[in-house]
């Protein structure tokens, strides 16, 4: 397939020789996104969750994210790296979409469930059939997760659930939850399979964002939510089970950054070249071609570290203090692209159908999701001093 990225954009030619299954993977991801590109503003500024958007991706095999799913492809880091960000090229909450139903809900499942497990939900969710969510954070505990407060105890033939859970992706939009609690048989962190109609479990979609406005984030309630116990995930025995997921999608997030920061770019080159000024394009004015050149600098930087993190996890190498310092470096270069791509516009810049301010806000979102800044650069420091400065 042709390189979907214009050479500007892709300065090293990094992508330029992707082929096969991924880059077959890649180009559906282009293919969703362009399609999707005329309806997301208007679901954007009315906080509306298409579903069908879902089953549509999931009808193009987008949500596998490098899983070895029966009767799916399977792609490359490098390939779920590419649609991972064609997917946020377009809109992050397709972007997000992708990355709670496949990154965290297919994946959790795929790593700790039982056999039986997995012939249940595996396809389905691969699918789009049936919405998935991964509900770790609670109003209390989001970067100290480890804490977490939802009790998960004994009796007899069920697990009785309790607690609350916070910014759940498609936590309240019907389907299965994943429900991460302290179980009371080991006093660690196990997961648990919670269809979303069981008795007890209360959601509600978290109004007044201004950010992934066209995905549903949940506020869930469980009120002694009981399950069988045949919906323990057998492989999920303590908070470092929780981590492998974490990990595997935290460098996800810099390809997603990457995506935003690229359309942000794309966006402002397009204004500058077509934009007339005192009689001439915005683009044969010094100060723009630097500004040009800045952002072009940094995407490169974001694209070299995207496309390390790829090599690495293909060799199995790949740790989580790399992921964090993708992420963080990443997200934060990103946020730099999308402030200067907004001004350089001018006025347009602040348009839906510019596409930039809302690439702009979703940036703040995943600059926080999956660790904040913060946390990433704790988590850097202390494997480059060797003590930890976490409370």
């Amino acid at each position: 397939m042709t390189n979907p990225l214009a050479e500007s954009s892709d300065y090293y030619a990094l992508f330029r020789d992707v082929s096969g299954t991924d880059a077959a993977a890649w180009q559906r991801a282009r293919d969703l996104g362009t399609e999707a590109l005329g309806q997301i503003n208007g679901l954007w500024e009315s906080a509306d969750y298409s579903l069908e958007l879902v089953r549509r991706m999931g009808e193009l095999d987008l949500y596998t994210d490098g899983l070895d799913i029966p009767g799916h492809a399977k792609l490359s880091p490098l390939g779920a790296g590419l649609v991972n960000m064609e997917l946020c090229r377009a809109d992050g909450s397709i972007g997000t979409i992708a990355a709670v139903q496949g990154g965290l809900a297919l994946r959790t499942i795929a790593l700790f469930g039982s056999d039986e497990q997995k012939e249940a939900w595996l396809e389905p969710l691969a699918s789009g059939q049936v919405l998935g969510s991964f509900a770790l954070t609670e109003p209390d505990h989001g970067s100290d997760s480890v804490s977490l407060a939802t009790a998960a105890r004994r009796d007899g033939d069920e697990w009785v659930i309790t607690g609350e859970k916070r910014w759940i992706g498609n936590g309240a939009s019907g389907g299965i939850t994943i429900v991460w609690a302290r179980a009371d048989d080991t006093g660690e962190v196990s997961a648990f399979l919670v269809p979303q109609e069981t008795p007890g479990y209360d959601a509600e979609v978290i109004e007044g964002k201004a950010a992934m406005r066209a995905i549903h984030q949940a506020h869930i309630r469980l009120t002694d939510v009981r399950v069988p116990v045949a919906n323990r995930l057998p492989g999920a025995k303590s908070f470092k089970d929780t981590t492998r997921v974490l990990s595997a999608t935290r460098w996800g997030v810099a390809w997603g950054a990457l995506g935003h920061a690229l359309a942000c770019y794309e966006a402002a080159l397009e204004h500058a070249t077509t934009r007339i000024q005192f009689g001439r394009p915005l683009a044969k004015s010094q100060v723009v071609q630097q500004r040009l050149a800045n952002m072009s600098m940094q995407l490169t930087t974001m694209q070299l570290h995207c496309v390390r993190a790829a090599e690495l996890e293909a060799a199995g190498q790949l740790d989580a203090t790399q992921a964090s310092m993708t992420k963080v470096t990443c997200t934060r270069l990103a946020r730099a692209i999308a402030s200067d791509a907004r001004d350089l516009l001018g006025g347009n810049g602040i348009l839906l159908e510019r596409d930039v301010v809302r690439h702009l806000l979703d940036i703040e979102a995943i600059h926080t999701y999956e660790g904040t800044d913060t946390m990433q650069s704790l988590i850097i420091g202390r494997k480059i001093t060797g003590m930890s400065a976490f409370v």
